[in-house]
């Protein structure tokens, strides 16, 4: 399968005037969404903690995480965002996707909106 692309904007849920918007990596094996550390700061957002993550090549790393609002498709849900370095591809991981009601067409490589999102 290709890859898939798909614009999406970040923002700070207690200041929703500040925000982020970049191209993002469909990465449908990825839980959560990864942004570049210093686009986060930029827009007033801080750690919240920290989580251990597996990687593709099979390594463990532990990163720092957050909460944002994830809008993409004119849908907007919060999700958790993965603070990445600052030279990372962002990645919109499964979890926004499910959350907005959004599947991957394989076939077609494309995004859809789902009729209803499952309850």
């Amino acid at each position: 399968m290709g890859e898939i692309q798909v614009s999406v904007m970040i923002r700070n849920p207690a200041q929703p005037h500040r925000a982020w918007e970049g191209q993002f990596l469909v990465d449908t094996g990825a839980t959560d969404s990864l942004v570049p550390g210093p686009a986060l700061e930029a827009i007033g957002l801080e750690p919240k903690g920290r989580r251990e993550y597996r990687l593709a090549d099979g390594r463990d790393a532990a990163f720092d995480i957050t909460t944002a609002d994830i809008e993409l498709m004119g849908e907007v849900v919060g999700g958790t965002v993965v603070y990445g370095s600052a030279d990372a591809e962002p990645l919109l991981g499964v979890t926004a996707l499910e959350s907005a009601g959004i599947e991957v067409d394989p076939r077609n490589q494309t995004l859809k909106k789902l009729p209803a999102i499952r309850l």
